[in-house]
């Protein structure tokens, strides 16, 4: 029985969907089980929505389960069972002994991220900081100031102080622009769907449009001097990332209003520029990496808790296809893992430069069959 697994946080969640009953299900879904806390996970969720019977097998897996999770400091939750399924808990008295929970949501444990506080908040005072030194620099001269100066003509008129909040609004009106019609593009390109780095490529072009205008403000200088720097970009920097291609041009804009003294602009544009990109990644699904692992062990017995705690580490979801027994044993994985995660440094790992008795490390996409 193959058990949908996803990781969530600190909780891995188990979504059965055959009857955990004797005879193959049930113990197997208890082999399962232990196979997850011996790899090093904590925290078991089951989500029981998929199980429509449960026997005195399926109980003993459970409780087996509870066990562990008790021995081992961790913890293992019992999500919306059907009335079946709880009636023959209640019937064992184990209902009260379960942590048992109606909604899945409600048993993940919500952690604060406190890293991602502190860099908001570190960077949140620095573009303060910035745009009050940009407020402070647009403020009128002061009387006394301007008597010191040779010619009265030679200082420039003052600016707002406003301005730069104006100029903020101006780049959220452009990537709303972009938004909204990369969102009616791509209703309408189902031949040929873009990917998503491109559809946050165009959104962040738009906002580039906005910013360099911004910047430009009718200087002939400052035209000339974006547009040779974006033929640098375009043709001398080997980046394939379309994405990557516009930060760095966005970047590059950031720094030149920053070099031509509107700093405040330059603040705001930072602060947008960084929320913007938070926004964009949390916009759209990014759907986990299905690839097979085949595992060779150097010599005849296989270090399955090294292997699944290197895969546990990196929170990759992992089940056991296929057992090779040859000259070498060999066990082949079917994974799931981040779209960013690296195979190279989880061979790395599993090899463990020899010391972890594993021969060599091979990944595929898997086939339909598999």
């Amino acid at each position: 029985m193959a058990v949908p697994t996803k990781a969530t946080g600190d909780d891995l969640v188990l979504s059965p969907r055959e009857q955990l009953v004797a005879g193959g299900p049930a113990e197997e879904f208890e082999r399962r089980l232990q196979d997850l806390f011996q790899a090093g996970y904590r925290r078991l969720v089951t989500d029981l929505r998929g199980v429509t019977r449960i026997d005195s097998a399926g109980v003993r897996a459970l409780v087996r389960g509870l066990t562990t999770a008790q021995r081992l400091g961790g913890s293992f939750k019992l999500v919306a069972p059907s009335p079946r399924v709880l009636a023959v808990l209640q019937l064992a008295r184990l209902d009260s002994v379960f942590t048992i929970f109606d909604r899945l949501d409600s048993a993940l444990v919500k952690r604060w991220p406190w890293r991602n506080i502190a860099v908001i908040a570190g960077a949140t005072l620095l573009v303060a900081i910035l745009a009050l030194s940009g407020v402070w620099t647009t403020l009128p001269m002061p009387d006394a100031v301007r008597q010191l100066l040779p010619s009265v003509d030679a200082v420039p008129a003052a600016t707002p102080p406003w301005q730069p909040f104006v100029e903020f609004g101006k780049l959220v009106l452009s990537a709303m622009i972009g938004v909204t019609v990369t969102a009616v593009h791509r209703r309408y390109r189902r031949e040929r769907p873009q990917t998503h780095s491109m559809e946050q490529a165009q959104v962040l072009l738009c906002v580039s449009g906005a910013m360099m205008m911004i910047v430009i403000a009718g200087s002939l200088a400052r035209a000339f001097g974006i547009a040779g720097a974006a033929s640098i970009i375009r043709f001398r920097t080997p980046v394939e990332d379309p994405k990557d291609i516009t930060i760095l041009f966005l970047l590059m804009g950031l720094g030149m209003a920053a070099g031509v003294g509107e700093i405040g602009v330059a603040a705001l544009g930072t602060l947008f520029l960084c929320l913007l990109l938070v926004v964009l990644d949390r916009v759209g699904s990014r759907r986990p990496r299905a690839m097979m692992a085949d595992v060779e062990a150097d010599g005849r017995e296989f270090p399955t808790a090294h292997v699944q705690s290197v895969f546990a580490r990196n929170h990759v979801i992992f089940e056991p296809r296929e057992v090779s027994q040859g000259k070498e044993l060999s066990v082949r994985y079917y994974t799931l893992l981040d779209a960013d995660q690296s195979l190279e440094t989880l061979s790395e790992q599993l090899m463990a430069d020899g010391k972890a008795h594993v021969k060599s490390v091979s990944w595929e996409l898997p086939r339909k069959s598999e």
